[in-house]
C-alpha cells in the first residue's frame, strides 16, 4: 500500500485533471505516481515539461528510450517502475521475447552492439555509487553521437528520479502494468 494515497483525478484542479486525463490517453491508465505528485501542482507541471522534452521524437530512437527506463529501473530494483516500463516496451512493440531479456543483453541476439552499450551504461548509472567506466562511456561515443549520449543519460537520469519517488512512496502499481509485470514475474524474469 502507498505511504501516500493516490489523490482522486476527479479532486484536481482543471489544468491538473487535463495533464493527467492526457497522461492516461497516452499511458493507458491515469500514473498514481503522478496523482501523488498533484500535491505540488508546480513539480507537476514542470515534470511533465521534463517527460515531454525526453520523450519527444529525437535523434535517439524511442524503442531505445524504452530499453533504457526498462534497465535503469530493473537495476535500481523500482517494482513500481519496472512494471511501467514492462509495459510501455510492450505497447510500444518492443516484443516480449526482448523486454524478458533484459538481464542477457550483453549476450542476446536480440540486442545490437549499440544497444549493448546503452545498456551497461544504463545499468552501472542506476547503482549507487555510480559504476560507469570510463571505457564505457569511451565504447558509448562508438556508436552515439553527443546529443544522443545526452539523450541516453537524460533518459537514465529521468528514472532515477522516478525509481527513487515510487520506490519511497511505495506508490500502488496501476492494474494494466501490474499485468506486464505478473507476465514477466511468471516466465522467470
Amino acid at each position: 500500500m502507498s505511504r501516500l494515497s493516490a489523490l482522486s483525478i476527479d479532486a484536481l484542479p482543471s489544468d491538473l485533471k487535463a495533464i493527467m486525463t492526457a497522461g492516461e490517453d497516452i499511458m493507458g491508465f491515469t500514473p498514481n505516481d503522478g496523482l501523488i505528485m498533484a500535491r505540488s501542482p508546480l513539480m507537476l507541471k514542470a515534470f511533465l515539461g521534463l517527460v515531454q522534452s525526453i520523450y519527444q521524437p529525437s535523434a535517439l530512437d524511442n524503442d531505445l528510450k524504452k530499453l533504457l527506463g526498462l534497465m535503469t529501473s530493473s537495476a535500481s530494483g523500482c517494482q513500481y517502475c519496472q512494471a511501467h516500463t514492462q509495459y510501455g516496451a510492450l505497447k510500444h512493440g518492443i516484443t516480449e521475447q526482448k523486454v524478458a531479456a533484459i538481464w542477457e543483453y550483453q549476450s542476446s541476439e536480440l540486442f545490437s552492439p549499440a544497444e549493448r552499450e546503452a545498456l551497461d551504461v544504463a545499468r552501472n548509472a542506476a547503482l549507487v555509487p555510480n559504476a560507469v567506466t570510463d571505457e564505457q562511456f569511451t565504447r558509448l561515443k562508438n556508436h552515439f553521437s553527443e546529443v544522443q549520449i545526452v539523450e541516453i543519460v537524460a533518459v537514465i537520469s529521468l528514472f532515477g528520479f522516478l525509481n527513487r519517488w515510487n520506490a519511497t512512496f511505495i506508490t500502488d502499481i496501476e492494474a494494466a502494468p501490474a499485468m506486464a509485470s505478473t507476465k514477466f514475474s511468471s516466465m522467470g524474469k
